[in-house]
């Protein structure tokens, strides 16, 4: 049993929970709770960690790799929430590539996200993506880290299902969607129809920005069609994840139908 937070692996977990660039440089991340150990593949299992008490709960439970037992403060010294559940794994980074993605996927649906900063936002549009059967989510290189636990915690499980891509160059990844045939929609004031009022059913993607200055200009400027979401009263706009799953789910009822 580790019951030291000095010992080498506890400050590995630790810093991989804290620091992107960790992350970054080894290409793991860090789950937490018994869903997402659970729910991980085992060939991206690298470590499972689990609490005396937590097997002994889960006695019957079997484990795609044998965890290391650790120590309650251990626990709590390497987990990135208040009151952990006693169990967590260190995972190895998925990754993708933007052309296999269109040249496999039939009649593709993409969200774009520019700059996106709330780690909340981008860990439910993930989820609603999964849910709504979204081909993949593509990331400007500014957009907060898709590993960091909160948006991790926030995806519940969708990190392992839902293709994802992060790109230096969001306009020229955009140019690419567009050769292969993707047609790109903005919700945009300078929307002329509101967004169910466009056909989504053929190859398509949403572009949604940063969460206090929107889409800019450059990236607007891509869209092959602005689209609007209707307002009532003095709201002016929506929060970008709830906007994502309005626009996602209109999608997926068009070609539900279709």
């Amino acid at each position: 049993m580790i019951s030291s937070t000095s010992n080498p692996q506890v400050k590995w977990v630790t810093a991989l929970q804290k620091k992107a660039k960790q992350r970054r440089e080894e290409s793991l991340f860090v789950v937490e709770g018994l869903k997402m150990v659970m729910e991980a593949p085992e060939d991206m299992l690298v470590r499972v960690y689990a609490t005396e008490r937590f097997l002994s709960e889960h006695a019957d439970m079997s484990f795609k790799a044998e965890p290391e037992t650790v120590s309650e403060n251990v626990m709590a010294a390497m987990s990135d929430t208040i009151s952990p559940q006693g169990v967590l794994a260190v995972v190895k980074q998925p990754s993708y590539d933007i052309k296999e993605l269109t040249d496999s996927t039939e009649n593709p649906l993409f969200i774009l996200l520019e700059n996106l900063q709330d780690p909340g936002n981008l860990g439910t549009i993930l989820r609603t993506a999964e849910g709504a059967g979204v081909s993949a989510v593509i990331m400007s290189s500014d957009t907060v880290d898709i590993y960091n636990p909160k948006v991790i915690r926030s995806t519940m499980g969708s990190i392992y299902r839902v293709p994802f891509i992060y790109t230096d160059d969001i306009s020229g990844t955009i140019d690419v969607l567009k050769e292969a045939g993707v047609s790109i929609y903005a919700a945009h004031l300078a929307g002329k129809n509101d967004y169910d009022a466009e056909d989504y059913s053929h190859a398509s993607g949403f572009l949604i920005g940063n969460e206090a200055k929107g889409l800019s200009d450059e990236i607007s400027a891509k869209a092959d069609c602005y689209i609007r979401i209707p307002m009532q009263g003095r709201v002016e706009s929506l929060n970008a994840s709830v906007a994502a799953a309005l626009l996602m789910y209109e999608a997926f009822r068009q070609r539900k139908s279709s």
